[in-house]
This record gives C-alpha cells, sequence and structure tokens, in this order.
C-alpha cells in the first residue's frame, strides 16, 4: 500500500492537491492512504519550503505546484 501524503498549511491549493490526489488513487484502482499534513515543522521536517508539495512514501516528488490528477497518477506508477 503506498502513502501519498499532501504537505501544505490548509490553503485552497492544497485542498484541491489532495481532492486530485485522491480522485488520481482512485481512478488507478490502488491501495493508497492519502493524507494531509498541516504541521509547518513537520512540512519542514521533509525539507519542503513551498506548498504545496506532495511525498509518495516519504519522498517528496512535487513542491510548489497543483499537479493534475494524471500527473499525480504518474508519479504513483
Amino acid at each position: 500500500m503506498k502513502l501519498v501524503q499532501i504537505l501544505g498549511t490548509g490553503c485552497a491549493k492544497c485542498t484541491k492537491l489532495k481532492e486530485n490526489a485522491e480522485k488520481a488513487v482512485a481512478d488507478l484502482g490502488i491501495e493508497a492512504t492519502v493524507e494531509k499534513i498541516e504541521d509547518i515543522n513537520v512540512i519542514v521536517g521533509f525539507g519542503v519550503m513551498m506548498t504545496p508539495a506532495i511525498a509518495i512514501d516519504g519522498e517528496v516528488k512535487l513542491v510548489g505546484k497543483v499537479a493534475s490528477p494524471e500527473e499525480i497518477q504518474n508519479l504513483l506508477q
């Protein structure tokens, strides 16, 4: 099972990225947990200085952009 983490403080872009990640997971039909991390200390711990960001299985894959569901699907495969 994959772990998809959305790193962001709660802005509209962060919320949209979470929605897109959930859609990507559903469209691929894979087992994955999508969680949102809003704690700035945890976000900085990932080395992220600009949000939103997405990490997959603990590895930051994208920073400062709202990826489309299709882009997230590519990251998951």
